[in-house]
């Protein structure tokens, strides 16, 4: 074999040998662009749908929540509270007025419009038509919107007509539970009610309301709001929505504070320099007390009694509960 075919044998081999190789490199090159992109991709994918499923339009973040009941026409009583209690909230606190406007005149849903673009307050509730005999619905409306679009710990739910001390709430709540924590004033013997707009003619569980705390203002955790949100679909209406909120809360293993300072009743039990909410107020008398805190320091230009309240006992029975004779507790 001459040397001359030797050398383009050679040359043939090497070039064949190159090719091979090369056809190599790019192989393990595509197997593994193959395997990476769809890994990273995955793993993007992952993240995405974890985010999707945990991430909610978080419109509130702060520690205490508190819910004002109002009426879309209660321009007057919102102000009062703007004016007075709500004025310069602590931080950790932060206020939304509740109301609903399904069918509501044109002229109110522009005013709610610019209350709202003026204050940016207003929680609205479009499947909320105001009357009495919603006020259940939409407390379980607002849960479900508080659950969905705040980040909180704690909700205190108020009435329009409510003056509340929100630092010395606030100052109470670091020696409360963080969870499961339903804090208000407790009645355990109301009877339940037969006639007038507050009837119950569906109600079957006792002849007694079951332990709730009462509507003038109370405050619960926000695993507890969670777990109300989540079952809304199951949960029966009553008339009362303090009412209905005990009842839904009856069967948990909960921590229940009997709180005297809360002067939360259908009427007030007068005036005491501890009180942490008062209710039963008109928009002059919040401001009012406004004024006594701001140059008096206290609540009350004098403190008095309308008539007695009580420690409630959970030792007994709850028709045995609440025993108005105690001059000392306020």
């Amino acid at each position: 074999m001459s040397l001359r075919l030797v050398m383009l044998r050679l040359k043939r081999r090497s070039a064949a040998t190159l090719v091979g190789v090369t056809c190599l490199v790019i192989f393990f090159t595509t197997m593994l662009t193959i395997c990476h992109t769809p890994c990273e991709h995955e793993g993007k994918k992952v993240v995405d749908r974890s985010i999707d499923s945990t991430s909610k339009d978080i419109l509130v973040q702060t520690n205490l929540l508190i819910t004002v009941m109002s009426a879309a026409t209660h321009f007057k009583e919102r102000n009062a509270i703007r004016e007075s209690w709500a004025q310069e909230l602590p931080n950790g606190a932060a206020v939304k007025f509740v109301i609903g406007n399904k069918n509501l005149k044109r002229e109110v849903l522009e005013n709610i419009g610019q209350e709202l673009r003026v204050h940016g307050d207003l929680l609205i509730l479009d499947d909320i038509e105001e009357s009495f005999s919603i006020l259940t619905k939409k407390l379980l409306s607002t849960l479900k919107w508080v659950d969905d679009h705040a980040k909180f710990n704690f909700l205190l739910k108020v009435d329009e007509d409510s003056f509340v001390r929100v630092e010395n709430i606030l100052n109470e709540l670091l020696s409360k539970p963080m969870a499961r924590l339903y804090w208000g004033f407790f009645d355990g013997r109301a009877h339940v009610h037969q006639h007038g707009k507050w009837a119950e003619k569906n109600f079957v569980l006792c002849d007694r309301y079951l332990p709730y705390a009462v509507g003038g203002g109370y405050v619960i955790s926000k695993d507890l709001v969670n777990f109300v949100a989540r079952n809304a679909d199951m949960l029966t209406l009553y008339k009362n929505e303090d009412v209905s909120l005990g009842i839904w809360l009856a069967g948990l293993d909960i921590n229940r504070v009997h709180e005297a300072n809360f002067d939360t009743e259908y009427k007030s039990r007068g005036c005491y320099n501890s009180y942490l909410i008062t209710h039963k107020k008109s928009p002059d008398e919040l401001k009012k007390l406004q004024n006594n805190v701001n140059t008096l320091n206290k609540l009350c230009e004098k403190e008095h009694r309308v008539r007695l309240s009580y420690k409630y006992n959970w030792n007994v029975l709850p028709t045995q509960c609440c025993e108005r004779s105690d001059p000392s507790v306020p």
